[in-house]
């Protein structure tokens, strides 16, 4: 199962709280792209759909389509702030390459 870690929980918390309409819930979706193959996309979704797989996370609520859940199966999503910068870090052990950026990958 996918998990988020608390930063990443407060991350998440903050842009629900400073959405200006009703969050079901975080999409998190894997699509094809990158210079891998595979992307990770993010968005706060106002419904979920029929099929979507819901996942709780440390009270925050994952919507995860068919397509993506089997792909997700024991992804860590972190919340990084560094010098550089600062956003979600995926950490996904069933890739088996990712890109020099970190933002694509391979299964």
């Amino acid at each position: 199962m996918i998990s988020l870690t608390g930063k990443a929980v407060e991350a998440v918390d903050r842009f629900i709280t400073s959405a200006n309409k009703p969050v079901a819930g975080l999409r998190i979706q894997v699509e094809g792209g990158g210079c891998s193959g595979f992307k990770y996309t993010m968005r706060l979704e106002e419904n979920s759909a029929a099929n979507d797989q819901l996942v709780d996370c440390g009270g925050v609520t994952l919507l995860l389509d068919e397509a993506s859940a089997s792909m997700l199966d024991g992804v860590t999503v972190d919340f990084v702030e560094n010098l550089e910068g600062s956003g979600f870090k995926f950490e996904n052990p069933n890739a088996t390459g990712t890109c020099g950026c970190g933002n694509s990958f391979t299964c």
